[in-house]
C-alpha cells in the first residue's frame, strides 16, 4: 500500500504573502480611513502641541488625488465630497506647494466674509466672542510662550476653542476683508500671532487640497523629544493627552 506524501507549502512564500497582505491593508487604511500625522510647529497651540501625534479622518470630506499615496493625477475634484464645518481642524495641502501638509482651523466657508480687526475675528460682519481664559506656557524650545494670554472664541454654531494672542499689534491682528471664493476655505491657526495661514501666504484653500479632519491625539511627547528617543518617553510623555479627541 503506497502512501501519498503531500507537499508542504513553502514557509518563506507564506511569510511573504502575509507581509504583502499586511502592507496592502495598511495602505488601504491610510488611504481611505485614517492617516497619522505629527505636529511639527506651534501654529495650533494651545489646541495642538509640538510632539502631538494625531490620526486624521480621511473620509470626513471625501477623497481627492491628495488622499492617495504620492498624489497621482488620476482624477480631479473630490469623490464622495463633504464640506468642512466652520471650526473644524483640517489637514490640507499647502496651495503654493501641494507637496507640503498644513494643519489649521477652518474659519471661513465659501461666500463668507472674514476679517480681523484689533485682534478680534469677524465672520460675515459679526465679531466672534472672545473671552479671556487664563494663560499658556509651552515646553517647545523654539516657541517658549511663557504665560501667553489665552482667549476662548465661540462661533455662531456654538463651536468653542482656545486661541493664543501674545501681542495685540501683530501683523495678523488687522487684516483686509477676505471674501472666500466658491469651492475654497479660509484657514487660521489658533496661535494667532505665530501662524502662517490664509491671512498670509496660504491664501484660500481649494476643496481639492483637503486631506482630512484631525480626529484624535494617540501619542504625545513634550520637551522636543524625538520619537526615536525611547529612553526619554517615561519622563516626557504627556499622559493626559493620550487618546484625547481633537476639538
Amino acid at each position: 500500500m503506497s502512501e501519498k506524501v503531500e507537499a508542504k507549502p513553502n514557509a518563506l512564500w507564506e511569510n511573504i504573502k502575509v507581509i504583502i497582505q499586511a502592507l496592502i491593508l495598511a495602505m488601504v487604511i491610510r488611504t481611505v480611513l485614517f492617516q497619522p500625522f505629527t505636529i511639527p510647529s506651534g501654529s495650533m497651540m494651545p489646541t495642538l502641541l509640538v510632539g502631538d501625534y494625531i490620526f486624521v479622518n480621511k473620509f470626513a470630506y471625501g477623497y481627492s488625488k491628495y488622499s492617495l499615496p504620492f498624489s497621482p493625477d488620476v482624477f480631479s475634484g473630490r469623490l464622495f465630497g463633504a464640506d468642512p464645518k466652520r471650526g473644524d481642524i483640517v489637514v490640507f495641502r499647502f496651495p503654493p506647494n501641494p507637496e507640503i501638509d498644513y494643519i489649521k482651523r477652518c474659519i471661513g466657508l465659501p461666500g463668507d466674509h472674514i476679517q480681523v480687526t484689533d485682534g478680534v475675528l469677524y465672520v460675515n460682519g459679526k465679531p466672534v466672542p472672545k473671552v479671556a481664559d487664563g494663560a499658556f506656557t509651552s515646553d517647545y524650545k523654539l516657541d517658549p510662550g511663557e504665560d501667553v494670554p489665552v482667549f476662548r472664541e465661540t462661533l455662531d454654531d456654538g463651536k468653542s476653542y482656545d486661541t493664543l494672542d501674545q501681542s495685540p499689534v501683530s501683523r495678523g491682528d488687522n487684516t483686509r476683508e477676505f471674501i472666500v471664493p466658491e469651492g475654497h476655505y479660509f484657514m487660521m491657526g489658533d496661535n494667532r500671532d505665530n501662524s502662517l495661514d490664509s491671512r498670509f501666504d496660504v491664501g484660500f484653500v481649494p476643496a481639492e487640497n483637503l486631506v482630512g479632519r484631525a480626529s484624535v491625539i494617540f501619542f504625545s511627547l513634550g520637551n522636543d523629544t524625538s520619537f526615536r528617543e525611547i529612553w526619554k518617553w517615561p519622563t516626557n510623555m504627556r499622559w493626559d493627552r493620550l487618546f484625547k479627541v481633537v476639538e
